[in-house]
């Protein structure tokens, strides 16, 4: 059953990002998943808390909720009824030294890994609420339409990345600010990025990314890497995880 109305999908469809603001998970789901991520964070060892990515390869009750009907009925009415599951990744700034995250789109670091980009939806769920002074992230509307940005150099120390897109001008910029359970939602080709959080108050938040299936996922540029066939079909031939 679709979350979401034909306005909401328009208005996704037209700026590339979109705000929902009911809980994704009920209260009980949404603890068992706290749950999960206090426990990859405990294992995490030396790498900084805004490094777990693809946390779903090693731990299997992730795909509880990556797979469900409640985030499902959600990408559905925007990237159609055949869903592939692309990656996933716990983003926690921790408080005073969380990083920045630099301006950057999605499909920069996936270029050549995919055959087409226009229909990955990334679903970013609050853990904790999400706010300005933790360092929501931020999207420019409508960049998803433009193509691959230039990038230059940044000090990887303070930046989640090395690299960030030259000249940006951030006066549009729209602030996700999150109660916990909330999500948004946003195109793989948007322009976004995050301050750094300087308040007393953790960021994390769990992102959830997937494809229409008939993008074809590369097996060679794409070592080590899984999928999932999440909804439907398979329109591309693409080697699913969870098909024999």
């Amino acid at each position: 059953m679709s979350k979401l109305t034909q306005e909401e999908v328009a208005f996704y469809k037209k700026n590339g990002y979109f705000l929902y603001d009911k809980q994704l998970f009920s209260a009980e789901k949404l603890a068992e998943l706290t749950d999960v991520f206090e426990d990859q964070l405990k294992q995490k060892g030396s790498k900084l808390s805004d490094e777990l990515d693809t946390p779903h390869f090693r731990e299997d009750r992730l795909l509880n909720f990556l797979l469900s009907d409640d985030v499902l009925d959600l990408v559905e009415p925007i990237i159609g009824p055949n869903i592939g599951l692309w990656s996933s990744h716990f983003i926690c700034k921790d408080p005073f030294v969380g990083r920045a995250t630099p301006w950057h789109e999605d499909s920069a670091y996936w270029k050549g890994r995919v055959s087409s980009f226009d229909n990955i939806i990334t679903v970013w769920l609050a853990i904790d609420n999400s706010t300005k002074e933790n360092g929501c992230m931020q999207v420019i509307p409508g960049t998803h339409n433009n193509g691959f940005s230039e990038y230059e150099q940044v000090d990887g120390a303070r930046n989640l990345f090395n690299t960030q897109i030259k000249n940006m001008d951030t006066s549009t910029a729209v602030h996700f600010e999150l109660q916990r359970g909330q999500c948004s939602l946003h195109d793989s080709r948007i322009i976004h990025g995050a301050d750094p959080n300087k308040s007393e108050f953790r960021r994390c938040g769990y992102t959830m990314r997937y494809f229409s299936t008939d993008t074809k996922v590369f097996l060679d540029k794409n070592p080590n890497h899984k999928v999932w066939l999440a909804r439907g079909k398979d329109l591309a031939g693409n080697k699913y995880a969870n098909v024999e």
